[in-house]
């Protein structure tokens, strides 16, 4: 059986179905694990489904990755605009890593229009809510096939 795909979530994630709904909708968090688990076993795949309100949790997971999984999907939520350290740890990977975000950050404030973990993913799914991680899980599958 193949590795499985990483699927780390950043902070705050946790709150989801209760912190702004209206932007991140009303799903939870085991929402989002259960529709991730679904599109992964459809493709012959599983995953290892993780968030962590932590940066230095969130790199030890990473860096962990790199040899234990086949791809990775990450939410870096706020770290995505902040965190240098997340970056230099995503850039260690050599499988492929799909950047995902709830809602659309280039339709939100300036400042969350630009993240570092972009600079290393392959690709980036956003603005789909819920569906963007299954999306995310699909193409991090169709890339390390």
């Amino acid at each position: 059986m193949s590795k499985p795909i990483y699927v780390l979530s950043g902070p705050n994630l946790n709150l989801l179905g209760v912190r702004e709904p209206q932007i991140y909708g009303k799903e939870t968090l085991d929402d989002v694990r259960k529709a991730c688990e679904r599109r992964a076993e459809t493709l012959g795949r599983t995953i290892e489904f993780r968030q962590s309100n932590h940066e230095g949790v969130l790199i030890d997971w990473v860096q962990e990755a790199r040899t234990a999984a086949s791809a990775l999907v990450i939410n870096p939520a706020g770290y995505g605009h902040t965190s240098i350290a997340l970056l230099d740890a995503l850039k260690t990977l050599e499988v492929p890593v799909v950047e995902c975000h709830l809602s659309n950050p280039a339709a939100r404030e300036t400042f969350r229009r630009h993240t570092y973990v972009s600079l290393a993913a392959t690709g980036v799914v956003s603005g789909f809510g819920v569906a963007s991680y299954e999306l995310a899980v699909e193409a991090a599958a169709r890339l390390s096939a």
